[in-house]
């Protein structure tokens, strides 16, 4: 059996576009001893004040991030899609995890042990360059989310919630509304009246489990200020 079909987290790091410039050596070190786990929808698959054992990728599912204050306030703030690298900022410190992750749908995630992550950031120009841009869109992701708290209007913090900041390169997404809620911190009912003034205005098309983006740039548009520039 090709080690690939054994371990399919296997192909997905071949395809990293900085794995082909390691050496064979430390190519052999990163499939050794990366790994996965799983979990299923609702479950809490990474734990708040948890030792960090290292970077990890969705492989399959979805996944949100989210916090606690000391009063209890739960609040999500990131959700990342199968594809997508999260927690380098965990990974780069020595502190204990400080955000739950936890899983949306049935979800398969791979960790690069911080050993092998350090290896990385030490010997590899490549890999240093793809974490830089990675963190650089964290960034305009973070400043993003602190826009959306500062909204009133839900429909616009449900537009910003469908930008490309947070799915790049993704013109239909596989979300429910729950999910969207979830990450929005909107209720399914008031997600579902936001999308339906979203659909009406042209922005997106809605179908069974899925919202198509039709004007990406108007989309960002109203989601910076409530309005539709131009004619729709």
């Amino acid at each position: 059996m090709p080690l690939e079909a054994a371990f399919p987290h296997h192909r997905f790091l071949r395809g990293q576009p900085w794995f082909s410039a390691l050496s064979a050596e430390i190519q052999t070190r990163v499939l050794e001893r990366t790994f996965t786990v799983a979990g299923r929808k609702g479950e809490v698959m990474l734990a708040a004040g948890a030792p960090v054992k290292g970077w990890y990728a969705v492989l399959s599912g979805l996944v949100k991030l989210q916090s606690a204050s000391p009063e209890g306030r739960v609040s999500a703030f990131l959700g990342v899609p199968d594809g997508e690298w999260f927690g380098e900022g965990s990974a780069l410190k020595t502190e204990p995890r400080r955000y739950d992750v936890i899983a949306l749908r049935d979800t398969t995630l791979l960790c690069l042990p911080r050993a092998q992550f350090h290896e990385l950031l030490a010997d590899s120009l490549p890999f240093n360059h793809y974490l830089v841009a990675h963190l650089n869109r964290r960034l305009g992701q973070a400043m993003t989310i602190i826009e959306a708290g500062r909204l009133r209007a839900p429909e616009q913090r449900v537009a910003l919630y469908l930008s490309r900041v947070f799915w790049q390169g993704r013109r239909k997404l596989l979300l429910s509304q729950e999910e969207l809620g979830h990450l929005a911190g909107l209720s399914r009912q008031t997600v579902n009246r936001a999308l339906q003034t979203l659909e009406a205005l042209g922005l997106v098309s809605l179908e069974f489990g899925r919202v198509a983006l039709l004007d990406e740039q108007a989309l960002a548009s109203f989601a910076a200020s409530g309005a539709v520039a131009g004619p729709v």
